[in-house]
């Protein structure tokens, strides 16, 4: 009689034999059980070099594009349509980038390119969308060229930058803005000018506030050692400092109406029911009180200068730009620790940058230039931008290489990958603040810390004086001792460096 651990026993021997059967040579090129279903998860493409029908390679979803473009030979006249129906298979991607996916996004993009050359490639990722990647530099050259009747910004999302003004392709900025009112912001920022004409009170507040960035422990509630800078008190002072210059020395202490910003932010990544009616209300409030601070604003804070200003259309609104303004400037904080850490790591590059900043401060009416410090802070750019991929939107058909494209196409610049392209950008992935000080760089294609053309920012300037004023006021009296993490100073750099992580420990100098 057969014991029930005996029929379990040869049940297992028996599913052995058909696994050892399964693994056999003549057995294997049949489609493994349930490989049907993952192949409807993670469709392929033909490989590389290869036009071999029904040959298919599978491709890794990690990558955060996916792939279906035209072949570079399109015929001249080829709709998309036509292109994407002979690709065949649809390659799905990440729908947003995750720590970590910068790297795998470039190696995606350099594979793409040295398969099928620098012609535009029609990706979708997993939530649907549908973007044309350009790859090549003079396909970016037209990108920045033309004007904003064919290529709109994209639809606006809460998300931040660097300068007082962001850049309409960066799809942060609120809409489309009217040739009149831009011009109005850029005259308030003085857009034309690496000094803005209040850089007094403005250099005065910033290192006013920089003390809370050295500051003994306890003296922002933070829990840090006393020589130690992190991500909650470089807000902290940024925050502050941006009042001031926005709103006016009023306002410094007004944290209230920080929280309200940064409220109606994180509101605006999911609005939804009820919370669209509740970010309204604190609109509504941080408007108000906006309002309240722009009547008794000086010309020598923004809102004040705005408020003052010429606006012949009347179509300006001082206290919505200043609200965007604020908001705009919570991103110094993370470009001042990325650009503080990278100096840490560079001994030489450091002591560079902290005799300028001595040098500065006896230098008079040239004071706010900082050029070595705002090589240092577009370099940092340069590695970790604000905005990595740059959106824009079709409003009327349009022919790149030779294939037509419906009005509404979503242009992409992978702007991170077109800034650390090892093929194309020498030392790519090595901090060389140097680089910007060659004529011409500022013009250069691949570089778009600010964008280019029309859509270039207009606060640039006044960024990079704020960022390269506080990095100043931090090493004229302090030296970045220790960091973490750590970077290599002569090896590749970290794709992403979160903020979040960054901890400088300063020593007096």
């Amino acid at each position: 009689m057969r014991t029930v651990q005996g029929a379990a026993l040869d049940g297992l021997r028996a599913r052995v034999r058909a696994l050892a059967v399964r693994r056999r040579p003549e057995h294997a090129g049949r489609t493994p059980r349930g490989e049907a279903t993952r192949a409807g998860r993670r469709p392929t493409m033909p490989g590389p070099g290869t036009e071999t029908p029904g040959r298919r390679t599978p491709v890794k979803e990690s990558s955060r594009y996916a792939v279906l473009a035209p072949p570079p030979t399109a015929v001249r006249g080829t709709t998309a349509r036509a292109a994407l129906t002979g690709v065949g298979g649809l390659l799905r991607g990440l729908a947003r980038p995750r720590p970590g996916d910068v790297r795998t996004s470039a190696a995606a993009l350099c594979a793409l390119r040295a398969r099928r050359g620098d012609a535009p490639a029609l990706i979708r990722t997993r939530s649907g969308q549908t973007f044309l990647v350009l790859l090549d530099p003079q396909d970016l050259r037209r990108f920045y060229a033309e004007p904003v009747s064919l290529l709109a910004a994209a639809a606006p999302d809460k998300c931040r930058g660097l300068a007082p003004e962001e850049p309409a392709d960066s799809g942060c900025s609120r809409g489309d803005l009217r040739a009149e009112q831009r011009q109005v912001g850029a005259e308030v920022l003085a857009s034309d000018r690496p000094v803005h004409p209040s850089c007094g009170p403005f250099l005065t507040a910033l290192a006013d506030e920089a003390r809370h960035l050295t500051a003994p422990a306890g003296a922002t509630g933070a829990r840090t050692d006393p020589a130690s800078l992190d991500l909650a008190r470089a807000r902290y002072a940024v925050q502050r400092a941006a009042r001031r210059i926005v709103l006016g020395d009023a306002a410094a202490a007004d944290e209230e109406l920080s929280g309200w910003l940064t409220q109606l932010r994180a509101e605006g990544r999911s609005p939804r029911g009820g919370r669209v009616r509740a970010a309204r209300s604190v609109h509504d409030k941080a408007r108000a009180r906006i309002e309240e601070y722009a009547d008794r604003a000086t010309d020598d804070t923004l809102v004040g200068r705005a408020a003052r200003h010429a606006d012949p259309t009347g179509t300006f609104d001082p206290v919505g730009q200043a609200q965007h303004w604020l908001q705009a400037l919570d991103a110094v904080p993370d470009t001042l620790l990325r650009t503080l850490l990278l100096l840490g790591a560079h001994p030489a590059e450091q002591d560079l940058a902290a005799a300028e900043a001595a040098a500065e401060a006896v230098a008079g009416a040239d004071r706010g230039e900082l050029p070595r410090l705002r090589a240092c802070v577009r370099e940092s750019l340069r590695l970790y931008p604000v905005v990595p991929d740059l959106i824009r939107v079709t409003r009327a058909e349009t022919e790149w290489r030779g294939v037509r494209y419906p009005a509404g196409t979503s242009l992409l610049v992978p702007a991170a990958f077109h800034q650390r392209d090892p093929e194309r950008v020498p030392a790519a992935h090595v901090f060389v603040p140097g680089r910007w000080k060659n004529p011409g760089a500022d013009q250069d294609i691949r570089m778009a810390p600010f964008s280019h053309g029309g859509g270039r920012c207009p606060g640039d300037q006044l960024g990079l004086m704020v960022t390269a004023a506080l990095c100043a006021e931090v090493l004229r009296g302090h030296r970045v001792a220790s960091t973490r993490p750590v970077l290599d100073p002569v090896g590749p750099l970290p794709a992403t460096l979160d903020p979040q992580g960054i901890r400088l420990t300063l020593t007096r100098r």
